[in-house]
């Protein structure tokens, strides 16, 4: 799928787009536009690119400081595998395979009742905390399907990204997936309650700690996104904070106090690896916090079904995979950006699936869909009877 210019064809290249490029105001960086035309001369190309107003006047590999996963996801998965703290289902016996896999699936519209907490994009800022945005995300999806939406209560990136670390993340500098699971695992402490930037987004405010860190505008087309760039006055680069130790000062009961607050689940931590495995982890519990490398094509994406073309790697990206679907014979895996609603398709992308691009195939993580979620302040756990279409058997243990 790749195409490579000749030098006269670059330079013609940049030429050529510039000018589309000059009623939007944009200073694109030559290595940019020439990056981009190759993208859109690529045959058989699946999405759409174009220059974001932040990395515009940049060299490709701008967005580097956002790509917030450390080392290698994978390998950190595997380890802990090894190690009995995560187990995984892809091998497993138990896993039922006799239930048919759906050609498309939307977590959102297969559980109505966590519609609003699934379609929740929030906003990671400037900051390169993806791996506690997609966790708290995906952790608070699959509470709110775990409880049959009785628990619709959104957990705090906040909290996650500066508490929830551990010993080799670094809050804005990175971290790893497997900590957010960590955190939220009965015995690590459990996150408390926390909704966006000031109180924005479909939850408002009153939760125990928000995210501290303005919205920002993101990699992509401006298009309807009101938010600053990354870098501009409003959305500077943000270093890390200390962690927060008390509920904001917005938070109203039940959710201010912040040892009360905590939510957590009993039971087992488990990954899936390759399509169906996924699949059919999603489908039993829900969403679930993904990875992938980032090459600096990606900067560019604006719709469509994203796979490489071009461009060096940037980063390791965590992100939350809501579901799968075809288009024209294509298939792909939906999946929650956490760089704001206006972000590609309304906070969403589409990239392939079956083909492990970017090695999104390997290492999904979350809670087991039986574990039971309980929040400090109350008496008894909140669980309740689990919509469980697969229905894993594991003779009787609560994983």
């Amino acid at each position: 799928m790749k195409t490579l210019l000749s030098p006269v064809t670059a330079i013609a290249a940049i030429a050529a787009i510039i000018p589309i490029f000059a009623n939007t105001e944009l200073q694109v960086h030559p290595d940019r536009a020439a990056q981009i035309e190759t993208i859109r001369l690529t045959p058989n190309i699946l999405w759409q690119a174009a220059p974001h107003p932040r990395f515009a006047s940049s060299p490709p590999g701008a967005s580097a400081s956002l790509l917030g996963v450390l080392s290698n996801p994978t390998a950190s998965v595997s380890h802990l595998v090894s190690l009995g703290e995560i187990l995984d289902i892809s091998s497993t016996p138990n896993t039922p395979t006799e239930t048919t896999i759906p050609e498309t699936f939307d977590s959102a519209t297969h559980w109505p009742h966590c519609a609003k907490i699934i379609s929740d994009v929030r906003d990671q800022s400037n900051c390169g905390c993806c791996w506690a945005f997609a966790g708290a995300e995906a952790a608070s999806d699959r509470m709110c399907i775990a409880t049959n939406g009785t628990v619709m209560v959104p957990l705090s990136a906040q909290d996650v990204c500066f508490n929830g670390g551990g010993s080799f993340s670094r809050g804005c500098n990175g971290g790893q997936v497997t900590d957010p699971w960590k955190y939220l695992q009965k015995g690590g402490g459990g996150a408390v309650s926390g909704g966006q930037f000031n109180g924005t987004g479909p939850f408002g405010s009153g939760y125990c700690s928000d995210f501290s860190m303005p919205h920002c505008h993101h990699h992509g087309p401006q298009g309807d996104d009101p938010f600053p760039a990354e870098g501009d006055p409003g959305c500077k680069s943000q270093t890390t904070p200390v962690g927060p130790s008390v509920c904001d000062g917005t938070a109203v009961e039940p959710h201010h106090d912040f040892e009360a607050d905590r939510y957590y689940f009993d039971g087992r931590i488990v990954t899936a690896n390759g399509e169906e495995s996924i699949q059919r982890a999603v489908m039993a519990g829900g969403p679930m916090e993904v990875s992938f490398t980032v090459f600096e094509d990606f900067e560019n994406y604006s719709g469509g079904i994203y796979h490489h073309v071009t461009g060096k790697k940037s980063g390791g990206h965590a992100v939350k995979l809501i579901g799968w679907g075809v288009e024209d014979g294509v298939k792909y895996w939906t999946i929650a950006n956490s760089w704001n609603k206006y972000w590609g398709e309304k906070g969403n992308f589409r990239i392939l699936r079956g083909v492990d691009e970017g090695g999104i195939e390997n290492g999904a993580i979350a809670s087991c869909h039986r574990a039971k979620w309980s929040r400090v302040g109350d008496d008894a756990g909140v669980g309740g009877p689990i919509d469980n279409p697969m229905g894993y058997s594991l003779k009787g243990s609560i994983l």
